[in-house]
């Protein structure tokens, strides 16, 4: 297993292909809002550079739809999410940039859990066709994994 919080420049890209109901509205949420570079693409899916990983969104409009939410911190969580971790002036910007654009935020950004161990700032919003992305920072990203 690579220890990221020893060494982040071994860490590996992860890929992940996700449902999507609309392919120009997924292009300009994933390139233009979220500045994610275009890869390859197809009339079928696209492929987007996330922060130096795959992702992939399959035109799957019947797989779109609402994630459970679980309690974190006193916020309904959407379950099925995913998302980047980020320096915390990146974090900012992003969450700037989301707010100055009207995003919907499912959870607005904040700090959760505030003078524990696992502070970290996060915020919640959706792409065009429901899933769920969080993007978090840390103060202190060796706490990562921390317990």
């Amino acid at each position: 297993m690579i220890d990221v919080t020893t060494n982040p420049t071994l860490m590996s890209p992860f890929h992940l292909a996700f449902p999507v109901n609309d392919l120009a509205k997924t292009r300009s949420f994933y390139g233009d809002l979220l500045g994610c570079p275009e890869g390859r693409s197809s009339e079928e899916w696209i492929d987007f550079n996330f922060y130096g990983h795959q992702i992939v969104a399959h035109l799957a409009p019947d797989e779109c739809g609402v994630a459970q939410r679980n309690a974190v911190d006193g916020h309904g969580v959407p379950v099925r999410h995913f998302g980047i971790v980020l320096p915390m002036a990146q974090w900012q910007a992003m969450a700037d940039k989301l707010t100055a654009a009207g995003t919907a935020f499912v959870i607005e950004p904040y700090i959760r859990f505030k003078g524990e161990v696992g502070e970290q700032a996060t915020m919640f919003f959706l792409d065009p066709a429901g899933n769920a992305l969080e993007v978090k920072a840390f103060t202190h990203i060796e706490r990562l994994f921390a317990k």
